[in-house]
Formats: C-alpha cells, structure tokens, sequence
C-alpha cells in the first residue's frame, strides 16, 4: 500500500482539505486561506495525487503484487483503501509512505493513520508493516544525485542549496529528522561533485510565536544572493509545495535579485527510486522501532493549564 498525504484535485476540494490537514492544529485561518490561494494559483489542483499515480504505474512495472493507495488527507482515503483490502481478502501488507526522513509528522503519524484506519475497518482489517524511513538508502542518493547533476549542468559551479519542510523546534528534537537530512545532503553533495552546499527550509506553516526549523530559503536568498541550484530533497515529488514554494515564489525573489536559479527535479519516478521501493517492499519488512518519532510535547505555561 502506497500512504501518501494527498492533495485537491479542483477548488471545490481546496478548504475541505486543508481544514482536514489542519484539524486540531494551532494554525489561523487566515493562514488557511493564504495557503489555499497557494492552490487556487494552480486552478486548485494539487499535483501529488497525479505523482503518486504515475509511481504506482511504475511499481507495476517491475513489481507482481498487488498494489494499494491511500491518502492522510485527502482521497482515496486510508480507510477506504484499508477496507478494500479487506474485501479483496488481503490478510498481510507492507506500507510504503512517501516520506523519506524521520520526523512525527513524516513517519509516526503515517503509523498511527494506518493503524486508525484499521481500527476503523475492524474484523478482517489486514495487518500493516509500515517500512521506515529510507533517505540513507544508495538508491535514494543515486536518486537525488541524478537530479542534482542535471541541474548542475545548467549552471556549473555553482552552490546547491537543499530544501526540506520546516517543521516545529519541538518536533525537530523528538526525532532524527534533521540529522537524517544534513547525511543525505552531504551525500548527495559528494555524489553529484558539490563541494558548496547548504541545507534549508521552507512552507513553515505554524504560528509566529512558535519556533521552527530555519533558515527558510527566501530569507536566506535575500541574506545570500548569488546563482544557485535548489533541490527538494525533502520532498519526493514535485507536489504543490515544490511548484509554489520553490517554482513560483523562490524563482520570482531571485529575478528580483538578479540571480539566476535551477530547480533540480524531485525523485519522483526515477529509475533508481523504483527500484528502491520495490526493494523495500519485497524484503521481509523492517518496521520502526515501537517509540520512534513520538509526538513534540507541546509546552503549557500556567495561565492556560
């Protein structure tokens, strides 16, 4: 089963997802609605869901099991996908999550959406391995490395800048997330023969006053102009994040500064990145340690206990 994190596919969809991927966050609804014009710029369709068709259609290639999909999100939804399962007589599945780093968000809460989604299924639900995170894997930097390179071809000699999602301080130290990042940069970097390189964040989401993973790429190509490389290694496809983020608001700060920028591609459907779930997938699955990733502790200060 392919987990995903789902996307709209017309503008009717937009605010009916976002409100289920902020449900019980601390995230203004203006902040809402600034994203969803993030969406409407692109007539309200997010790409993801059309990205995860096309990987299944690649596993199908190369794999002779059946494959499943669904989303946090959006749908197909998990439960849905599970219960389906469970029609089809499936008993045992492996689950690949489109997340490559450790951190709450991009790996426990995948477990405890798929294990939700179970309980919500019930009787005959089919059990679920969830395979852990991936980023130090050869066929990920094999991967990455390739999209790197292309875009080095385009502007030779230039710094790489790696971009992952920001995520809260808080969940940052309950997880190996940007430790797993700053290794997979560095061997990207030696893969793909950039010597100067710098990993940092972007689509920071939460409230002001709450601390989040930093620098962000447009203040640090406002502190930092020059030609650059930008590669979403956090992301493993070019979903709405990448095209806005990067593609739309990166690409206009840096005409403004009069510096020229490459995107290098996301994984996506690469090659080796297929071969790299089909190989997870086929192997008796490893799963993640019972507390990895654990929910950040929020603090609560004595006014509002």
């Amino acid at each position: 089963m392919i987990v995903s994190f789902g996307g709209p596919e017309q503008r009717e969809d937009v605010i009916p997802f976002l409100e289920n991927v902020l449900r019980g966050r601390n995230v203004p609804r203006e902040r809402m609605l600034e994203v969803a014009e993030h969406y409407y710029h692109f007539d309200g369709r997010s790409p993801i869901n059309d990205q995860n068709r096309a990987l299944i259609a690649a596993l199908r290639e190369v794999i002779g099991i059946p494959i499943y999909w669904g989303n946090r999100n959006w749908h197909p939804l998990l439960a849905g996908t599970v219960r389906q399962m469970r029609d089809d007589g499936i008993r045992n599945a492996v689950a690949f999550t489109t997340s490559a780093f450790g951190s709450y968000s991009g790996c426990r809460q995948y477990f405890e959406n798929i294990q939700r989604a179970c309980a919500e299924v019930g009787q005959g639900a089919p059990e679920i391995a969830k395979i852990p995170p991936f980023s130090a894997h050869p066929l990920f930097i094999e991967a990455m490395a390739d999209r790197v390179r292309v875009a080095l071809a385009e502007l030779p000699g230039v710094p790489v800048i790696f971009t992952a999602h920001s995520v809260p301080v808080s969940m940052a130290q309950t997880s190996p997330y940007v430790q797993e990042l700053e290794a997979a940069c560095q061997r990207v970097a030696e893969a793909a023969g950039a010597s100067d390189w710098k990993l940092v964040y972007q689509s920071r989401s939460g409230p002001p006053t709450q601390p989040w993973l930093g620098p962000d790429i447009c203040e640090y190509l406002k502190e930092n102009p020059a030609d650059c490389v930008i590669a979403p290694i956090g992301f493993l496809s070019d979903h709405m994040e990448v095209l806005y983020d990067l593609d739309t608001e990166a690409k206009t700060l840096c005409d403004e500064l009069g510096v020229r920028m490459v995107r290098a591609g996301t994984v996506g459907t690469h090659p080796a990145m297929v071969r790299l779930i089909a190989e997870l997938i086929e192997q008796v699955p490893r799963q993640c340690a019972a507390m990895c990733c654990p929910a950040p502790q929020r603090t609560v200060t004595p006014a509002t206990r």
